[in-house]
C-alpha cells in the first residue's frame, strides 16, 4: 500500500525515501523545506548590517540539522555568520535563547516542532536583547515574529491530496517525486516591527500584514 507523507522538511535524512527525485519505496509526498536565500534576503532588506544570525535547534529533529546546514551554506555566502544553540527539549529552551540573543543581530525560527512550541521563551529572550525573531510561516509571525517567508501549509496539504489523486490513478509511488512549494509568502508584523523601530522596506510593502 502506497504511503504520502505531508511537510517533511527533509524525507531522505528521515529515512523515508532514497532521493527526492525518484524515492525507490513505495512512499513519497511532499516538504516544507526552508528556501533560506528567501529568508535571509528579507532579513537583510529589513537589517541591511546584520551580521549575525541566531537559531536554536533541536539535536533530536533531523530535520533542524539539515536546515542548519543550509543556512550555514546561505549565510556564508552572504558573509554572514550563524550563531546556533542545540537544545535536547523544551526545558533548555529559555536559556538557549538568552544565550544566542545575546551573541546576535536577530534570531531566526526553523520549523524545529519542539522550539516552535516554545515560541514565547524565544521571543522573551530577543526581546530583553531588542533584537527581532523571524519566523517560517504565518502563525509565527501571528505570535509575535517580526515577519516571515511563509509556507502556505494549505496549499501544501492540497498538493499531498493531488499527488493521492495520481497514485489513485495508477502512478507508481516509488517513482514520483518528492514535491515541494515553489514559493513563499511574505507576512510581516506592523507591531513587533514598529516596537524594535525597524521599517518596512519598499520590497515588502505589499506583504501580508498582521498586527
Amino acid at each position: 500500500m502506497p504511503v504520502l507523507f505531508c511537510a517533511v522538511s527533509d524525507p531522505v535524512t528521515a529515512g523515508l525515501v532514497k532521493a527526492w527525485d525518484v524515492p525507490g519505496e513505495n512512499c513519497t509526498g511532499t516538504s516544507d523545506v526552508l528556501d533560506f536565500s528567501l529568508h535571509v534576503g528579507m532579513i537583510k532588506a529589513f537589517q541591511p548590517n546584520v551580521k549575525t544570525v541566531g537559531v536554536i535547534y533541536t539535536t533530536s529533529e533531523e530535520n533542524s540539522l539539515t536546515q542548519l546546514k543550509n543556512l550555514r551554506a546561505v549565510c556564508d555566502g552572504m558573509n554572514i555568520s550563524v550563531e546556533a544553540a542545540s537544545v535536547q527539549g523544551a526545558a533548555d529552551i529559555p536559556a538557549a535563547a538568552a544565550a544566542v540573543a545575546a551573541k546576535s543581530d536577530c534570531i531566526l525560527n526553523f520549523t524545529d516542532n519542539n522550539v516552535v512550541q516554545s515560541l514565547s521563551a524565544v521571543l522573551a529572550a530577543a526581546e530583553t536583547a531588542k533584537i527581532p525573531v523571524y519566523g517560517s510561516e504565518e502563525e509565527q509571525v501571528k505570535n509575535g515574529c517580526a515577519a516571515s517567508m511563509s509556507i502556505d501549509y494549505v496549499a501544501l496539504g492540497k498538493m499531498t491530496g493531488e499527488m493521492a489523486v495520481e497514485i489513485i490513478k495508477g502512478a507508481d509511488a516509488a517513482k514520483l517525486s518528492v514535491r515541494k512549494l515553489s514559493e513563499a509568502l511574505p507576512v510581516i508584523n506592523e507591531k513587533a516591527l514598529a516596537d524594535l523601530g525597524i521599517e518596512i522596506p519598499a520590497a515588502y510593502a505589499n506583504a501580508v500584514r498582521v498586527k
